[in-house]
C-alpha cells in the first residue's frame, strides 16, 4: 500500500491540519488516530448516525405507548390522537426532501444537532398539554418536523457520501436503527408509563435526545474530505461538490429534483411501493399495535414486548437485506418483501392473538419490517446517481410517510367508528400484494460504469 493509493478508503497518512479545524469536534484527532491503525473514520460517522436515529426512533414509537393513557386522562378519542399522529407522520415525510437540501447546504452535523433539539423541545412542551390541538401542535407539528430532518434520508446521505464499498450494509444498519430503537426504548417506555405515567416516559426520551445531540456535535462531519479521507472503498479524496449555496437555490433544489424525476417510471413505482411500505409498518403496526393488542386483552407491557421482538428480528432482517441488496436483483427482493409482509398482515387476525400466534407473527413480520429500504435506496441510486440520491429518495420517503399517515388516521378512525382495527390490517395486506407486483415492473438497471459507481 502506498500513500498515493490507499486501499478501501483508508488513508496512508493522518488528515492534514487544514482539514482538522472543527470547533467542538473530536472527529479530526479521532480520524488521525484511526488512520494510524488503518481504520476508516466513516465507521464512526455511521455509528454516531445510528445512535441519533436510534433515539429519534424512540420518539417516533412513543405514541404507541401513550395513546391509551392520553385518551383516558383527557377524554380524547382514538381519532383525536390519531389525527395528531397523522400530522406528525405527514410532516415527517414531507420535510424529508428539504432535509436533504438542508444537509447539502448546512452540513450533516448542524442539521442533526438542530433536529434533535427541536424534537426534545416539542416533547418537553407536550408535558404540559391539556387539549387535543396542543398535542397536534407539539407532537404533531414540532416533533414531526424534527424527526423528518433525521429520517432515512440522513442514513441514505451518510451511506452515499462516506461509503463506496459496503454501502448496502451501511444503509441496512442505519435503517435497522428504527427497529433497535423499538427494541431498546418501547419496553422501557411501557414500564415507565405503567409505573409513573406517560410524562415520565417522555421525560426519559428527552434526556436521551439531549445526549445524542452532544454525540452528533462531537463526532459527525459532513464529508470524508473534511477529515482528509476518501470515502470507504475509494482511492482518492473527492473534490468539494459544485453547488449553489444561495438559500433560494437550496430551497428550490428538492423541487428541481422532483421535476427531473417526474418522467421516470422507476421513480413513480418506488414512490407507490414506498407509500405501501409506510401504510403497512409504522403508520399501522408501530402506532396502533399496543391498542390493537389491548382489544384482545393483552397488557401494554406485554404488547410492547412483542413489538420489541418485531424490532429485534427487523434488525437482523434489515442487515440481511442490505447484504442481499449488494448481491442480488433488488426488484425481486422488493417482490418478496412486500408479498410476504402482505400475507403476514392478512394472516394476523387468524392467530387469535395467542402467544404462539403473536410470536410467529413477530418473527415473520419483524424480518420484513423495513427490509424494503436497502433495495429501494439502491434502485434510486442506480437510476439517479449518488449526488441526487438523497434529494430523490427524499420524495420517495415522503410517499412512505404519507402512507404511514393514511394508516395512522385510518386505523384510528376504524377503531372509533367500527370498534375494530381488522379492516386496516386487511387493507394494508392487500396493498402489499399489489406493491409486490409493481416492483417487478421496474426496468433492470443499466450496468454501465456510472450505474455501477452509483449503486
Amino acid at each position: 500500500m502506498t500513500a498515493s493509493t490507499p486501499a478501501r478508503g483508508r488513508p496512508a497518512a493522518a488528515p492534514t491540519p487544514q482539514r482538522q479545524s472543527a470547533a467542538f469536534s473530536l472527529s479530526s484527532p479521532l480520524a488521525a488516530a484511526m488512520a494510524a491503525r488503518n481504520l476508516h473514520y466513516g465507521w464512526i460517522v455511521a455509528g454516531a448516525t445510528f445512535l441519533v436515529m436510534l433515539a429519534t426512533a424512540g420518539a417516533q414509537g412513543a405514541p404507541g405507548v401513550i395513546l391509551e393513557p392520553l385518551q383516558k386522562e383527557f377524554g380524547w378519542s382514538a381519532a383525536d390522537v390519531s389525527f395528531g399522529l397523522a400530522v406528525r407522520l405527514t410532516l415527517y415525510g414531507l420535510i424529508a426532501p428539504f432535509a436533504a437540501a438542508f444537509i447539502n447546504r448546512f452540513g450533516v452535523r448542524a442539521v442533526v444537532v438542530t433536529a434533535t433539539l427541536v424534537i426534545a423541545c416539542g416533547m418537553l412542551a407536550s408535558l404540559k398539554m391539556t387539549e387535543a390541538w396542543q398535542f397536534t401542535l407539539f407532537y404533531g407539528v414540532i416533533v414531526g418536523l424534527g424527526t423528518g430532518m433525521v429520517a432515512l434520508v440522513l442514513g441514505a446521505t451518510i451511506a452515499a457520501r462516506w461509503f463506496v464499498e459496503r454501502r448496502g450494509l451501511v444503509i441496512g444498519m442505519l435503517t435497522a436503527s428504527n427497529a433497535t430503537g423499538q427494541l431498546i426504548f418501547l419496553p422501557i417506555l411501557a414500564k415507565l408509563n405503567q409505573d409513573h405515567g406517560w410524562r415520565s416516559a417522555l421525560a426519559f426520551l428527552i434526556v436521551m435526545l439531549f445526549a445524542v445531540a452532544m454525540i452528533g456535535l462531537l463526532a459527525l462531519r459532513d464529508r470524508p474530505r473534511d477529515v482528509g479521507l476518501p470515502p470507504y472503498g475509494a482511492r482518492a479524496v473527492e473534490p468539494p461538490p459544485k453547488q449553489d449555496l444561495a438559500l433560494s437555490a437550496m430551497m428550490a433544489s428538492p423541487l428541481r429534483a422532483l421535476y427531473e424525476a417526474r418522467t421516470s417510471r422507476t421513480f413513480w413505482v418506488l414512490f407507490a411501493t414506498f407509500f405501501v411500505c409506510g401504510l403497512s409498518t409504522n403508520g399501522l403496526i408501530q402506532t396502533h399495535w399496543i391498542a390493537l393488542c389491548g382489544d384482545y386483552g393483552i397488557a401494554p407491557v406485554s404488547a410492547a414486548g412483542a413489538l420489541a421482538v418485531i424490532g429485534a428480528f427487523d434488525f437482523v432482517g434489515t442487515l440481511l437485506s442490505g447484504w442481499l441488496s449488494d448481491r442480488y436483483d433488488n426488484r425481486w427482493l422488493l417482490f418478496l418483501y412486500y408479498g410476504l409482509r402482505g400475507l403476514s398482515l392478512i394472516a394476523l387476525p387468524f392467530t387469535s392473538f395467542s402467544v404462539i400466534g403473536l410470536s410467529a407473527f413477530a418473527v415473520f413480520y419483524g424480518l420484513d419490517w423495513v427490509a424494503t429500504v436497502p433495495p429501494t435506496v439502491r434502485l434510486a441510486a442506480a437510476r439517479f446517481g449518488a449526488e441526487k440520491t438523497n434529494l430523490t429518495f427524499g420524495w420517495i420517503f415522503a410517499a412512505h410517510q404519507l402512507g404511514a399517515a393514511t394508516a395512522a388516521f385510518g386505523a384510528g378512525l376504524s377503531r372509533t367508528e367500527l370498534m375494530t382495527y381488522l379492516p386496516s390490517l386487511y387493507v394494508a395486506g392487500v396493498a402489499c400484494v399489489i406493491a409486490a407486483a409493481l416492483a417487478l415492473t421496474i426496468a433492470r438497471p443499466q450496468r454501465t460504469a456510472a450505474a455501477v459507481a452509483a449503486a
